[in-house]
């Protein structure tokens, strides 16, 4: 082996062909390590193939307990470690540095050369020393073993990241298992004040703390409303109010605050929490605002003995609990409430929503809202009455069937226009002529009998035969009756209402059939169907509109001119007929026409045009159900 020159660091050897197929081994053994063990042993076998002269090394790890240290691997492996380099690491582990050691030749090492070297390096973890390597070198000058110890330190990366990524992942387990228990604590329970409870004795049991404490936020004060390990906090009232002023400031500054505060975090106020830590006792605080739908609802503050202050990794864990059970504890919180709580949180909470920033939409909808709500409790207007309407003749007459017959001609239909003793149907008078022809042949017979009788002087003969003349000559009488009336005229100038025989010519009719209605043109008047509740409104002499089906583009004047007093049923609702007379009805106007007719009544409040039938309803329904 070649010296070093003093001041450089040992040079590399250069390979042959055995030690770089053995640098290979350990390589793949060392990449390839499936536990810590096997890990561990690999990594000490190649930093001592790595440097010349080396005929020992120790690794010493912290154990799972973390009170003592224990041997993680050695080599040459299958051998014990030797007392020397134990002895030599846990130097190194309480100096808590590098070292090189000169071992004490009248030592115990019988049987090897007394120039012997032993360095060492401190394994830290989270810059906690964690272990120690140590290996037995030949002596070299002083920068020489320096520069081993760098590379030592080179090399010793490789184990404290396997350390970390342990490290990591059992902590990351534990922190997930301790947040699902706090976090899953108030799902077993329904209400608030218990779920509360369950939440903070779960969290003070976890962290250590002495006192876990939860308060609410209403009207931006906070209120204190579960202390761990106590279903109800019974301490005296200045600690409570302590309580609360701490939680007031940590929810001002809208963050956790941590007292005693650390050096390296930037600067809070403080004041509150230094004066429950005198109140209460304890020696360190943390405080951590609940945010649940864009504002806050709650505090927690933890509190711990005096030297135990809470770690970022704690405050982290809590924040990340707080976050997550937070909103839980707020709905739990806003459920358990009353309901006329509710209804006024809800109002005031859409009220700041209205005078905050931003909602526009919201704002200009309740803005257009108030303006029409005051315009219906201030304005007046016009009430009309609506009512279904319809057209109906002022005059009426029917023609119907003198007598039994069949129809013979119908020339008129509904809809036509006639006049006075115009034809509108013809019935068949065939068997009346016979009839008629028949009893004047037996008036003649019964005639020239009674003449005969006269010249017997058969004076019986004679009343009996002036009888019978008499009798023929009345069913004549009545035949010739009957025929003049097959003929059914128009009674007067006017319209063909109903009726239509067009399609019934020859079909038989019975004495009294309606036949025809005729009403005299441009004589009508409005009937409207007004509803009960709303008769009383209607009076003689008022005014209104009436627009009708077949004319949408033009109301029709109406005055109101008589109300019977007697009510109609229909459809399910009762209702009065007003009779109206029209100003200036259309030319073209027909009976049966319907329409929609508004009554003037007067002056209302426009809230109460609009709302009136809502409020008789509810009054009568009331009414109805009250005893």
């Amino acid at each position: 082996m070649a010296p070093t020159e003093v001041g450089q660091e040992e040079a590399p050897r250069l390979p042959d062909a055995a030690s770089e197929l053995e640098e290979r081994v350990l390589w793949t053994r060392f990449r390839s390590a499936s536990n810590r063990e096997e890990f561990f042993a690999s990594w000490l076998a190649f930093q001592c193939r790595l440097v010349d002269g080396v005929s020992a090394g120790l690794l010493l790890l912290r154990d799972e307990s973390g009170a003592s240290f224990d041997s993680a691997a050695g080599w040459p492996e299958g051998q014990r470690s030797p007392q020397h380099l134990l002895q030599a690491a846990h130097k190194v582990l309480s100096e808590n540095r590098a070292l090189a050691l000169q071992l004490d030749p009248q030592g115990d090492r019988a049987g090897r050369e007394a120039s012997r070297t032993v360095i060492g390096q401190v394994v830290e973890l989270e810059g906690q020393p964690a272990g120690a390597v140590v290996l037995e070198v030949e002596p070299r000058p002083g920068d020489a073993l320096e520069g081993l110890l760098r590379r030592l330190g080179w090399g010793l990366s490789w184990i404290e990241l396997a350390l970390q990524r342990d490290s990591g992942v059992a902590g990351r387990a534990g922190q997930l298992d301790a947040l699902l228990d706090i976090v899953a604590s108030p799902l077993e329970h329904e209400r608030f004040r218990a779920a509360a409870t369950a939440f903070v004795t779960e969290l003070a049991t976890r962290l250590e703390c002495e006192r876990a404490s939860l308060g609410t936020v209403r009207r931006d004060r906070v209120r204190l409303q579960v202390v761990s390990h106590s279903a109800q906090f019974s301490e005296h009232a200045n600690l409570g109010r302590a309580l609360e002023a701490a939680m007031e400031e940590a929810l001002d500054q809208e963050g956790s605050v941590v007292w005693p505060a650390p050096a390296e975090k930037l600067p809070q106020v403080t004041r509150c929490h230094e004066a429950l830590a005198q109140e209460g006792g304890a020696g360190c605080l943390l405080s951590i605002p609940i945010a649940h739908g864009g504002r806050f609802c709650g505090v927690v503050t933890l509190e711990r003995e005096t030297g135990r202050p809470f770690a970022r990794s704690e405050q982290q864990l809590v924040e990340t609990v707080v976050d997550l059970a937070g909103p839980m504890l707020d709905i739990q919180y806003r459920d358990d409430r009353w309901i006329g709580a509710k209804i006024l949180d809800s109002a005031r909470e859409n009220a700041s929503r209205l005078v905050g920033p931003g909602r526009v939409g919201m704002k200009l909808g309740v803005g257009l809202a108030s303006l029409v709500l005051l315009f219906l409790l201030l304005a007046h207007g016009d009430y009309r009455v609506v009512a279904d309407s319809e057209i109906e003749a002022r005059v009426m007459r029917a023609a119907v069937a003198p007598f039994d017959g069949y129809i013979a001609e119908a020339p008129a239909r509904a809809g036509d226009r006639v006049r006075e003793g115009e034809l509108l149907a013809r019935l068949d008078d065939r068997d009346l002529r016979l009839q008629r022809a028949r009893f004047s042949s037996e008036v003649s017979q019964l005639s020239k009998e009674m003449q005969q009788a006269m010249a017997q002087r058969n004076a019986a003969d004679v009343h009996i035969l002036s009888a019978r003349v008499e009798q023929v000559r009345a069913e004549l009488e009545l035949a010739e009756s009957q025929l003049a009336k097959t003929r059914i005229l128009a009674p007067f100038d006017g319209v063909v209402v109903t009726g239509d025989l067009s399609q019934h010519l020859e079909s038989p009719v019975q004495r009294g059939d309606l036949l025809f209605e005729v009403a005299p043109e441009g004589e009508f008047r409005v009937v409207v169907e007004v509803d009960e509740s709303e008769i009383d409104e209607v009076a003689l002499g008022q005014t209104g509109e009436l627009m009708l089906a077949a004319f949408p583009d033009r109301a029709v004047e109406i005055t109101v001119a008589k109300i019977t007093p007697v009510s109609e049923a229909s459809e399910g609702r009762n209702y009065f007929r007003i009779e109206a007379e029209m100003q200036d009805p259309p030319a073209r106007i027909q009976p049966g026409m319907e329409g929609v007719a508004k009554i003037g009544v007067g002056q209302r409040r426009q809230i109460w045009i609009w709302g009136h039938e809502i409020v008789d309803w509810m009054r009568l329904t009331l009414w109805r159900w009250t005893p």
